[in-house]
């Protein structure tokens, strides 16, 4: 199972953060990657710089053969159309779009050539805005490293 996470916490050439999410949802159904299915979006509190407005988040089950590091190109130009600009570390955003898990592969820096390529993703255990949205669409995934479910790391929050 391939997860993505999405969020949006400003408008942009796709409208408001609800409907850049749902542009979003879009695109990931188009080409190489098919959209299996998406959860309800949610609007949560920012993580990290908690100074900027609330997001609007959501997770996608998607198909593709691309690999991994082909993937987060895709991705990442998805977020170019969407007009997104890389300024800060969890700053505001038109869209961010993150590979959560790549059918359980684990990749570590360390081993990857594509240093900015982890997976799982480092930050789904701390995040209820990915755990929720998870529980919704997938509730029988466990986090490939260390076998939880979603439900479960929720209740460990």
């Amino acid at each position: 199972m391939i997860l993505i996470g999405l969020g949006s916490n400003v408008s942009g050439i796709w409208g408001t953060p609800a409907q850049t999410i749902n542009a979003a949802l879009q695109a990931l159904n188009e080409g190489p990657i098919m959209l299996v299915k998406s959860s309800t979006p949610i609007v949560t509190a920012p993580f990290g710089n908690v100074h900027q407005p609330d997001f609007v988040n959501a997770v996608a089950i998607i198909k593709t053969a691309l690999s991994p590091q082909a993937l987060l190109r895709r991705l990442h130009m998805i977020e170019k159309r969407a007009g997104r600009r890389r300024a800060r570390r969890w700053g505001p955003r038109t869209l961010d779009l993150d590979i959560l898990d790549y059918n359980g592969l684990i990749i570590h820096p360390r081993t990857n050539s594509s240093a900015s390529l982890r997976l799982p993703h480092a930050g789904i255990a701390l995040r209820t805005f990915v755990l929720q949205p998870i529980v919704e669409i997938a509730p029988r995934w466990h986090h490939p490293i260390s076998h939880l479910t979603a439900a479960f790391m929720i209740q460990k929050l």
